[in-house]
């Protein structure tokens, strides 16, 4: 089963909300992937919620993009930005990116993003495998939301 960002929205509307909200709050957030040896790799990344989709850009050959090349699976966490607040809470993504090569997509990204140089970067798209909040809630529980396709929303609380 296939999720990308609508279908996530449809099923769980408030924790998506929650998670664009909270990587909105900074431009820069860490991408993993993995090495050619199987280690792992992380990166700055800026994402985009656009059309439906979730889109990661990157310049040509960067080694993350080559890493996405080889294994498409990744983790994304939005950046924790300063001090110990992180209003929203940690929030990460999971799952696989899938390179787009359509001239006609690219196109629309580009009219929305204005890359650097249009007519050179590699576009992929996300397909969801988890998504997980973890945050305070009622200042003295540690909550997590952990969200997979084809699953209800999984929330657990610790004190």
């Amino acid at each position: 089963m296939i999720f990308n960002w609508a279908a996530f929205t449809a099923a769980e509307p408030e924790l998506a909300r929650t998670v664009e909200d909270r990587f909105g709050q900074f431009t820069h957030h860490v991408l993993a992937t993995l090495r050619k040896d199987g280690a792992p790799r992380t990166t700055g990344i800026e994402v985009r919620f656009l059309n439906g989709e979730l889109w990661l850009g990157m310049m040509p050959n960067s080694l993350k993009a080559l890493d996405l090349r080889r294994d498409p699976r990744f983790a994304l966490q939005a950046n924790p930005g300063v001090g110990t607040e992180m209003a929203g809470g940690d929030v990460r993504i999971a799952g696989r990116a899938v390179e787009v090569r359509d001239p006609e997509t690219i196109a629309l990204y580009v009219d929305e993003v204005e890359p650097p140089d249009p007519s050179a970067f590699h576009l992929f798209r996300v397909e969801l495998t988890e998504v997980v909040r973890t945050y305070i809630e009622d200042e003295k529980y540690l909550a997590v939301q952990l969200w997979k396709p084809g699953q209800p929303l999984k929330k657990t609380r610790r004190a």
